[in-house]
């Protein structure tokens, strides 16, 4: 009767402690696979002998803006974004960029500006920052001039050989995304600043 007893105790033991080891295994694979660095360190700088296909490089990034808004046959979008879609299909080259999540924007600015994906290492910081440097357009630039998110643009400046990586972003105390306020607000203050720097060029000798 007691060896019977002792029987069913450590069966309900071994089955415990199997699955507690199997939930761990799965979350160390998870971590294994998915959390790995995408940044290579201590790689030679390299050059292309051909000549730029342009001398200045104009970045204008909508977050929330999907791929499929513009690949899709949706007669809406023909309608309120023709000239868009017009430059996507007549005039231009394109192409497709893929992040992954989480990330701290939807549309992946580290993706898209640095070609690789965020660092997993970024969630100590709440996706705000990558603790590890990395170089980007912006950083390899001559000149680099950007307005946007105090919760993006420090990311890009920060490690910048030089003083070549110019920010200037709205405050962080005015960032509501609850809703009760129109986001609008954002792109009108970055086309606002972008009018002014344009302008200010025409007479800036340096600018020019």
């Amino acid at each position: 009767m007691f060896n019977g007893h002792f029987e069913r105790i450590f069966s309900t033991m071994f089955l415990i402690i199997s699955s507690l080891f199997v939930h761990i295994a799965f979350l160390v694979s998870v971590v294994d696979i998915y959390f790995k660095s995408p940044i290579v360190h201590n790689i030679k700088p390299q050059s292309s002998p051909l000549e730029a296909p342009a001398r200045r490089l104009v970045l204008i990034v909508a977050d929330g803006l999907r791929a499929d808004s513009f690949l899709g046959a949706d007669d809406l979008f023909k309608t309120n974004a023709s000239h868009l879609r017009h430059v996507i299909e007549e005039r231009e080259a394109w192409g497709v960029s893929h992040t992954r999540v989480p990330t701290e924007s939807r549309p992946g600015y580290v993706t898209l500006i640095a070609g690789l994906y965020e660092d997993p290492s970024a969630i100590a910081k709440g996706w705000k920052d990558s603790p590890v440097e990395f170089d980007s357009v912006f950083n390899e630039s001559r000149y680099t001039w950007s307005w946007g998110s105090p919760d993006i643009l420090p990311m890009f400046a920060k490690g910048a050989s030089g003083n070549h990586v110019y920010i200037d972003m709205y405050g962080s105390a005015v960032e509501d995304y609850s809703g009760r306020r129109s986001t609008t607000r954002f792109d009108t203050w970055v086309f606002r600043k972008v009018e002014e720097f344009l302008n200010r060029g025409k007479t800036d000798a340096v600018l020019n």
